[in-house]
This record gives structure tokens, C-alpha cells and sequence, in this order.
């Protein structure tokens, strides 16, 4: 089935950088679908927050960008889509520094080839738990 978006590029366009994202995605059919920035904390949890839920949480930014990514995937499934939709990521780390490293490879293997326009925005403490690293927020194009 033909994806229903087109990856935009400029005549500039250079392979041998390896950019993790393209700069722009251009959707031409299918359904939109707005993700709720999701963390390595589980997709429903209380609100406010009780800091005691988040405890079985690992410190690893690794770790948490699994669980992360494993909740858009499961979010997309349930919109009859996949990571391969995603249009658009932003991500949201604390201390780029010491945690992109590990949250890019754990992204790299799960999106595989498939390069979403993103944004990384580097942050002081997501408003979830302070010992998360991470939050993704997604957009996704899913077929008709």
C-alpha cells in the first residue's frame, strides 16, 4: 500500500548526511491523527500526578525511549496505523548532553529507515515525573 504522504526535499538534498529527519512531508491522503505527548510512563495514569505510580520507571534514557515509543506504536495501531505514519515528531529530552545519545539509538532501530520531519526541544524537567527523560509527541498520516 502507497504511504499516504510524500517526503519533501530541496534540490540541495545530500544522502551522505544521514540526516535522522526530512524537512518536510507533504500529506496526500489518509486520515490525520494528533498524538498526546507520551513519556516511558504508562499512557493512562492519574491526574495529578502521584509520584508513587512512576516508580517502576528505569533511570536509563535507553529504557524510556523504548517505552515511549512503544506507547506511540500501540496509540497508532489503535488509529489503524503505525510508526511508519508518523509525519511529524518532536521530542522533548532533558539534558540532551547525557541522554540523546541512547534515546537516538533506540529511535534509529524502532523508525528503522523512515525519517518523520522532527524537532528536538531540550528541556529542564518534563512536567510528568522528574526522573522522566523523554516525551514524544506525534503527528501520523493513516490510510483511508
Amino acid at each position: 500500500m502507497e504511504q499516504p504522504f510524500e517526503m519533501i526535499h530541496t534540490a540541495e538534498n545530500e544522502p551522505r548526511f544521514n540526516m535522522p529527519y526530512t524537512p518536510a512531508v507533504k500529506v496526500t491522503a489518509g486520515k490525520l491523527v494528533f498524538l498526546a505527548g507520551v513519556t516511558a510512563a504508562p499512557v493512562y495514569h492519574s491526574h495529578p500526578h502521584i509520584a508513587s505510580e512512576f516508580d517502576d520507571i528505569p533511570l536509563d534514557p535507553g529504557e524510556q525511549a523504548q517505552m515511549a515509543i512503544d506507547a506511540i506504536r500501540q496509540v497508532l495501531e489503535a488509529a489503524g496505523g503505525g510508526l511508519e505514519h508518523i509525519v511529524e515528531m518532536t521530542r522533548y529530552i532533558v539534558n540532551i548532553a547525557d541522554n540523546q545519545d541512547a534515546i537516538n539509538q533506540v529511535l534509529g532501530q524502532a523508525m528503522g529507515n523512515h525519517r518523520p520531519a522532527s524537532t528536538t526541544v531540550e528541556v529542564v524537567r518534563l512536567a510528568t515525573d522528574h526522573r522522566l527523560v523523554l516525551e514524544l509527541r506525534a503527528v501520523a498520516a493513516v490510510p483511508d
